[in-house]
């Protein structure tokens, strides 16, 4: 009665790290007790949390160096490990909610939220606003409840707003 905040596991929003390939799950070096998982693991990592009353996730995929290039192009790869990750939470766990972090700094080989200009003196905030955009509706396809953009980009919650609506995505 005298508490002003109580937390539930219904609360949380569990981070899950995913990888390519199908070796066992691997530890994260920088936090200790947390690991990288394969699709078909997540799946089950993702009913264990459901279990221990957690409903939603953010997954976090790791883009192999050779996918990477200045425009972030494997961010729009539907079969990519973003959208394998998005599928296997859903297939496991229909009712877990699927947070995606909309950003470019993941697929990009430099390293930067947004794509590049030609002389890679500033970043193109049109042209990475319409891939963030077009990266959006590709998540909420895939079954993405909310997509969270993280990246600095002037303008690109108003256009992935924008794009989800045209797409019929009004409640994502």
């Amino acid at each position: 009665m005298f508490r002003e905040v109580r937390l539930h596991p219904a609360d949380l929003i569990a981070p899950v790290f995913v990888k390519d390939g199908w070796e066992a799950p691997t530890p994260v070096p920088s936090m200790p007790g947390v690991f990288r998982f394969n699709p078909e693991d997540l799946a089950k990592e993702v009913a264990e949390l459901w279990n221990l009353g957690i409903r939603g996730v953010a997954p976090f995929p790791v883009t192999l160096p050779a996918l990477k290039d200045p425009t972030g192009r494997e961010a729009l790869n539907v079969d990519g490990l973003a959208f394998q990750a998005i599928r296997a939470i859903k297939a496991a766990v229909p009712g877990m909610l699927v947070f995606t972090d909309i950003a470019l700094d993941p697929f990009t080989s430099h390293g930067h939220d947004g794509i590049l200009t030609r002389d890679g003196l500033d970043v193109d905030n049109d042209a990475t606003v319409e891939r963030l955009a077009a990266m959006a509706v590709l998540h909420a396809r895939a079954g993405a409840d909310f997509v969270a953009p993280s990246d600095m980009m002037d303008g690109r919650v108003g256009a992935i707003r924008r794009a989800l609506d045209a797409a019929g995505f009004t409640q994502t």
